[in-house]
């Protein structure tokens, strides 16, 4: 019976393991549709995006189910603890990254890009840029368990908060109507807090990978 629980245990974290893993893949893919809807002014794209942050949802609330399972039926000592632990401290940070990938799909439904200047509209390329090469890395590390991963995602968190900075000179700067200011303000906010959200999952691989 106890073997046949162990065996029961570790097809369950291979389960959690690869809802993991899709969610990953979600937020990534989620997050460069909803850029290149955004600037594409792509209505229809957009919407399907919208409609998939529901998978996103549904997918946390099973890891969260699943692992807090295994608390009860199982014990877990050391590595398995310590790989539950992270899994419930990594989803809420992937589940909040979908919705700030919703959130920027949302207003190429409004269709704002239209009125952007080429210089917001490049800044925005940009930060779309920086943060999918950011959650392709943390994807990485999360299948590789890299402890490495955080200081170089910061690395690259630094250039999205420039972008951040250059972005917002350029709304004050009064070079695109005040809705629309506003409305940028937010976008350019939703790319910042998605950098720091993939540092946040980085270290998080890192306490996984390390125990610190």
């Amino acid at each position: 019976m106890a073997e046949e629980l162990r065996k029961a245990f570790h097809r369950d974290l291979d389960e959690i393991d690869q809802k993991v893993r899709q969610l990953f893949a979600l937020v990534g893919e989620g997050l460069a549709g909803a850029t290149d809807a955004f600037l594409a002014c792509d209505r229809d794209a957009a919407k399907a995006l919208m409609d998939r942050d529901q998978l996103i949802d549904a997918l946390y609330a099973d890891v969260e189910v699943m692992v807090q399972r295994q608390f009860t039926l199982q014990s877990p000592m050391a590595q398995d603890m310590r790989y539950l632990l992270s899994v419930l401290r990594i989803v809420p940070e992937l589940e909040r990254s979908g919705d700030l990938a919703e959130h920027i799909a949302q207003r190429a439904v409004r269709g704002l890009s239209v009125e952007l200047t080429p210089r917001v509209r490049g800044l925005v390329e940009q930060m779309g840029r920086v943060g999918i090469d950011m959650w392709h890395a943390a994807a990485d590390a999360y299948a590789q368990q890299s402890a490495t991963a955080a200081s170089e995602l910061r690395e690259r968190d630094d250039e999205l908060d420039e972008l951040h900075v250059s972005l917002t000179a350029e709304l004050v700067s009064g070079a695109l109507s005040l809705p629309v200011s506003l409305e940028m303000a937010l976008v350019a906010r939703f790319y910042e807090r998605l950098g720091d959200h993939a540092v946040n999952v980085a270290e998080r691989i890192r306490y996984l990978a390390e125990g610190t």
